[in-house]
């Protein structure tokens, strides 16, 4: 049976229309996306099929394109849509960060940080660099490196802050095994970063480090 021939109520659209997203599971937002099935396979089915193959849906979404392709249902043009609406997820949280003040949005702060950082192969140093309003001047990638570890160079960043005329910074980075719990080389660097910032007068409010789904604040945990 086609999904156009199911009850109203259960046919993903309608279903989320009616309800909202959160009502739907995974195989039904992914239904929605996909549109139509293949001979056989409603685009529910599909979905479930391709949630399992996968092992979840976030291992769908960060996929590179030849794996996303090699699934049945799925090719460039799937792959090309999704990167969209991945980028218009991100887009959106940046435009709500920078309609807030950064130090007393920490969650906001943390989910734009984690949406920039958490799927990266190799480890990036981020900056969020800040008005005297704590409202958001610039989000930059600064240092890129290996899966190990990145290279910070605090005269660059005190440089880059100077040049945007920025009051304060949020810094991040991530680990990409993960795990991230702070290393005492990241504890290291912060204070070094604070006290170069420091001399010109720049705060430093936060470091997160950014794990899988998580991350971990240096000024939660009392460290700045």
């Amino acid at each position: 049976m086609s999904i156009t021939e199911w009850p109203a109520m259960e046919r993903p659209r309608e279903k989320l229309l009616a309800h909202g997203p959160q009502a739907l599971s995974d195989a039904e937002l992914l239904a929605i996306f996909l549109r139509t099935g293949v001979t056989g396979k409603s685009a529910v089915d599909l979905s479930r099929e391709l949630l399992a193959d996968f092992g979840s849906l976030r291992a769908l979404l960060v996929a590179d394109q030849a794996t996303f392709c090699r699934h049945l249902g799925l090719g460039s043009a799937k792959f090309a849509q999704l990167q969209a609406v991945l980028e218009m997820a991100k887009r959106h949280l940046a435009q709500e960060l920078e309609r807030s003040d950064a130090l007393t949005s920490p969650e906001l702060t943390q989910r734009y940080l984690l949406s920039q950082l958490r799927d990266r192969g190799h480890e990036v140093f981020a900056c969020l660099f800040l008005d005297n309003q704590h409202r958001v001047i610039r989000y930059q990638e600064l240092f890129h490196g290996t899966l190990d570890g990145a290279a910070v160079y605090p005269r660059e960043v005190v440089k880059q802050a100077l040049a945007l005329n920025a009051a304060a910074v949020i810094l991040a980075h991530n680990h990409p095994s993960g795990i991230a719990e702070p290393s005492q080389s990241d504890k290291a660097i912060t204070r070094r970063l604070q006290e170069a910032m420091g001399l010109m007068d720049i705060r430093v409010l936060d470091h997160l480090v950014i794990g899988d789904g998580y991350c971990v604040s240096f000024a939660e945990r009392g460290w700045i």
